[in-house]
């Protein structure tokens, strides 16, 4: 599968150009459009305990639908939900990656999903505890909302990311949990609540804009929510 990202950064849409009889696992939902013979097939990928798990836990949909490509090839247009960036990456038997809820939009049929618990830190953190284990061999799209960026860390180096700016993150990279401040009087002065404390050595991905600060401020001036 090669993939060719277009109108990036703020409308990014993913052409993931298929060999012969290729398959890709898409998201349900990120179809934007295929090539004519592209059929598709939705199922619950893994059998129907798995599913919920993915579903309930990590955030993604039930179902997962992958496309295959006629004998002469062809391509699928994949889009996230929110307006931002699409990396494209890849997971390797030597180096997996862990994707927030919401993130996840393809991948080439040898790289394996399962949601698996991120610790205390995500639970609190407001990431709902389970985070999506991407696996085995080959690319992976993940979309986000606003800019992304990728931060590499030498071992024992660390950095501070709000927990709604955190798309995905190496596995072996450390991760806890701690307030954005000093103390919880001048977090709470600050507007600034819990925060993620990484420590390297890995790459963590980031996003420029925060999914809850949109819901927030939709919820605050849509009719009907003030009086």
């Amino acid at each position: 599968m090669d993939v060719t990202v277009r109108h990036n950064p703020s409308f990014a849409v993913a052409r993931c150009a298929l060999g012969a009889n290729e398959a890709v696992k898409v998201e349900a939902g990120a179809m934007m459009a295929t090539s004519t013979g592209v059929t598709l097939d939705a199922k619950m990928e893994g059998g129907l305990l798995k599913s919920l798990k993915r579903a309930t836990l990590g955030g993604e949909s039930l179902f997962i639908t992958t496309f295959t490509a006629p004998a002469d090839g062809g391509w699928i247009d994949v889009a996230a939900n929110l307006p931002g960036d699409i990396a494209v990456t890849g997971v390797t038997a030597e180096q997996s990656m862990f994707i927030q809820r919401g993130s996840w939009l393809c991948n080439s049929d040898g790289v394996s999903l399962e949601t698996k618990w991120g610790g205390m830190p995500n639970l609190f953190g407001g990431e709902g505890g389970f985070v999506v284990r991407a696996s085995g061999h080959g690319t992976t799209v993940l979309g986000c909302y606003g800019a992304l960026d990728t931060i590499s860390l030498q071992p024992g180096e660390t950095f501070v990311l709000d927990t709604g700016h955190m798309v995905a993150y190496a596995e072996g990279v450390q991760m806890q949990l701690r307030r954005a401040g000093n103390s919880l009087g001048g977090a709470l002065k600050s507007s600034e609540g819990l925060v993620f404390e990484f420590t390297g050595p890995g790459w963590v991905m980031t996003q420029s804009r925060n999914p809850k600060g949109l819901v927030g401020w939709l919820t605050a001036n849509l009719p009907g929510q003030r009086d």
